[in-house]
């Protein structure tokens, strides 16, 4: 086909584009052939799921772990201040 006029219609029909997936179609796959597909297809997922799932926990976990942190830089300190206040307000009361 010369590329340098416009295509028309009747170029189309008489040489069809054919895709990837009409290839496929065209290709009949015999068992052995869909089950090693499934497999693979199976086995990718499955890497796929656990590298996501791994991810995700990463994130949860560090999110966690700054949360927990973070509470205790706040609360940790009141905490400590208010037993020592207790127990040396009930040295005074018994001494």
């Amino acid at each position: 086909m010369d590329r340098s006029r416009i295509p028309v219609l009747t170029d189309a029909v008489a040489h069809p584009v054919r895709s990837a997936a009409e290839d496929v179609a065209r290709h009949a796959l015999t068992e052995s052939e869909l089950a090693e597909l499934q497999v693979r297809i199976a086995t990718s997922s499955f890497v796929l799921v656990e590298k996501l799932l791994q991810h995700a926990y990463k994130e949860m976990e560090a999110t966690l772990f700054d949360e927990v942190v973070g509470r205790l830089r706040h609360e940790l300190p009141e905490l400590i201040d208010q037993v020592l206040r207790e127990h040396f307000e009930q040295d005074l009361k018994d001494g």
